[in-house]
């Protein structure tokens, strides 16, 4: 059983913004893991009010950096033996592959749905991705 208090080994991903915690589940495909998973929402935090926080046990092999495109602000733990061996903040990828759709009607990839949607990073300052097709411009900023 999964103590909301501590991992033995795992990873915690922390201080995504309030209510996004969904969005991350389903991107990173946690249902179709056979761990552990446990959703913290709104927790009271000092530097962002409020915040949403997964706890994962077990190792985990997803590109986690790809989590900085759906929100800036996350932190991630690597748990072993009940110790934060690594803790660090993402980097923004230079491509990202069906993490973000494409909002222009217009692009081949509304109109051929078996295409992926590809975005390369344009603006890192300002965290601008543009689609790779028709150069749509996209960006999150937190």
């Amino acid at each position: 059983m999964l103590n909301i208090g501590g991992l033995n080994e795992g990873v915690v991903i922390d201080h995504i913004k309030a209510g996004g915690a969904m969005e991350i589940y389903n991107y990173l495909g946690l249902e179709k893991l056979d761990c552990s998973v446990a959703i913290i929402k709104n927790a009271r935090s000092n530097k962002m009010g409020k915040k949403d926080i997964i706890k994962i046990e077990g190792p985990i092999t997803v590109n986690l950096d790809i989590l900085g495109v759906l929100d800036s602000s996350i932190t991630i733990n690597v748990i072993r033996d009940n110790e934060i061996v690594e803790k660090r903040t993402l980097a923004l990828p230079e491509m990202v592959t069906n993490v973000i759709k494409c909002k222009n009607p217009r692009c081949i990839t509304s109109i051929e749905q078996e295409l992926p949607h590809r975005f390369k990073l344009t603006d890192k300052e300002n965290r601008v991705y543009r689609c790779l097709y028709c150069e749509q411009k996209f960006s999150r900023r937190h």
